[in-house]
């Protein structure tokens, strides 16, 4: 474009001058060699600028034939150059779509056309058609020549770090990706693995730099939580050592991520230690309004050791003016009830809870206030009955480990911020187990007919009864004795229990569970233990 409008721009000038000496009529004459020519003035510019484009005219034809061998040769190169990046181009694709022949065969063909020390992907194609054909010494060996070029090292280290991955050798892959990090902190995998390990020894500070190193490469979202939670790992292991240095880590990762319930409780409890319950309390509202948390209601409930059972009760149901209707502040208020021996409160939030979210903590806490108000063992068996068919309370969950602590990473794979608050999945299809047993109904098992006996024992009958052998006799538990019965007499209470011996039933000092709606149908049958 800028050499037309410059070409455009020459017409125009030569133009404008041409109509001004249009303008200005006049000779010019040249003496040479004893003669005097004389013309125009129009006729000498028109010679000038015509020998002017003859001169260079001349000129570029005289430089093409001389550059004419070179501008062959280059032509040639050019044209086995772009043949060679056309099979380059094509090998790369084939190899993401997994065609190891058409790769290793692409591979070949721009090795030939393309010198591997012009174009390092020629490498690349390589070892990745040496991956896909099954041969990993082969590429190993092409990932390891990698590491001499500067400019192929990271995908080198990179290439070694995946086959480490593959082999299981986990030291190894560390080792390469520690070298990737050292020399280019910004990449993800390469810091990642660096960090776990650094992670797994408790060197949080070394950690910590890798992560600030990544700063400018990561979202600002997930590079404060990703140091929120480095630094709360940190604060837990100085706890007891450092006080101090506790204290500062936990207050800053605190600080990037306010709702993280590891960070608030760790920052509260140093500042409790420290005297300090307005700024604790604070920082555990702010966790409790944003996700409710056992552990962050007990503490908030405790801050204060010297308080009495109706000041705990008290702040328990200040936590549940900030999350109302929300299972865990009907719970914290019902464990601060037990404690201050408000048995009705207690009761009536933790079956609040119940119906706002079934779970086995819940029904656990309803059997210990019955258990503390009635003593009714009957209706604690029952209730702790319930608590096994109901899912499990939340926990810190990582790759199907349940922890009762919070941990940074997850101890099967080391992936840092693994753990999350839920419950286990594996309880949700018991649950629905036991719901769909629970509605099918139970048909009552039938009653054989039972004969009447047509004699009355006699002396005889009952001393030939007493010398059965003992694998004829009553079986044990049967304590009560038999009366005699006439001919005429109604079928007795315990010929009766005889024939309806496969339903079970409780005694009437038996603290069992309380029948189901559909089993209180069933006939009445013997009572025994189970």
């Amino acid at each position: 474009m800028i050499r037309v409008l410059f070409f455009l721009l020459v017409v125009f000038a030569l133009g404008l001058g041409f109509s001004w000496l249009a303008d200005r009529p006049g000779d010019m004459v040249m003496t040479l060699g004893g003669y005097q020519y004389q013309v125009s003035l129009m006729v000498a510019a028109v010679a000038v600028v015509a020998a002017v484009a003859a001169v260079m005219i001349a000129w570029w034809l005289v430089r093409s034939i001389w550059n004419s061998p070179y501008a062959i040769a280059r032509h040639f190169r050019v044209r086995r150059r772009d043949r060679g990046y056309q099979a380059l181009s094509t090998g790369m694709i084939a190899a993401g779509a997994g065609d190891g022949a058409l790769a290793r065969r692409k591979s070949k063909e721009a090795a030939k056309l393309i010198s591997s020390d012009q174009e390092p992907l020629i490498h690349l194609l390589d070892a990745q058609a040496a991956l896909l054909e099954g041969d990993h010494e082969s590429a190993r060996k092409k990932f390891e020549a990698m590491l001499d070029d500067p400019e192929m090292r990271l995908l080198g280290l990179r290439g070694l770090y995946l086959e480490a991955e593959r082999l299981g050798d986990r030291n190894a892959a560390r080792h390469y990706a520690g070298r990737a990090a050292a020399a280019a902190p910004q990449l993800g995998w390469a810091a990642e693995s660096t960090m776990e390990e650094l992670v797994a020894r408790g060197d949080f500070d070394a950690a910590l730099k890798i992560a600030d190193a990544q700063k400018g490469t990561l979202e600002r979202a997930a590079y404060d939580r990703r140091r929120a939670v480095l630094l709360t790992a940190k604060a837990g292991a100085l706890a007891d050592t450092a006080p101090d240095a506790a204290r500062a880590a936990a207050l800053e990762a605190n600080r990037l991520q306010p709702h993280f319930a590891p960070a608030a409780l760790l920052a509260a409890g140093a500042l409790f230690r420290q005297n300090d319950v307005r700024r604790g309390s604070k920082i555990l509202e702010a966790s409790w309004r944003a996700e409710p948390h056992p552990d962050v209601a007990d503490l908030y409930i405790r801050a204060r050791p010297g308080d009495a059972a109706l000041d705990r009760l008290g702040r328990a149901r200040k936590l549940q003016e900030m999350k109302k209707n929300h299972p865990e502040s009907s719970l914290a208020v019902a464990r601060a009830a037990l404690d201050a021996h408000d048995f009705a409160t207690a009761r009536s939030e933790a079956e609040a809870a119940i119906r706002m979210d079934r779970r086995e903590g819940a029904y656990l806490l309803l059997a210990d206030i019955e258990e503390a108000e009635t003593g009714d063992e009957g209706k604690v068996r029952q209730l702790l009955a319930k608590a096994v068919k109901a899912p499990q309370d939340p926990a810190w969950i990582a790759d199907g480990v349940v922890s009762e602590k919070w941990a940074p990473a997850s101890p099967v794979t080391g992936r840092i911020d693994a753990f999350e608050w839920r419950a286990p999945a594996e309880r949700l299809g018991r649950l629905i187990e036991s719901e769909e047993e629970e509605a099918v109904p139970v048909l009552p098992s039938p009653v054989p007919p039972v004969v009447a006996p047509s004699v009355v024992a006699s002396p005889a009958t009952q001393e030939a009864t007493d010398k059965k052998p003992a694998a004829e006799a009553e079986p044990e538990g049967r304590e009560e004795a038999r009366p005699p019965v006439a001919a005429d007499a109604p079928t007795p209470a315990y010929a009766e229990a005889e024939a309806a011996e496969a339903v079970p039933q409780r005694l009437p000092d038996d603290p069992g569970v309380e029948p189901e709606d559909d089993e209180a149908e069933q006939p009445a049958g013997r009572f025994r233990l189970f």
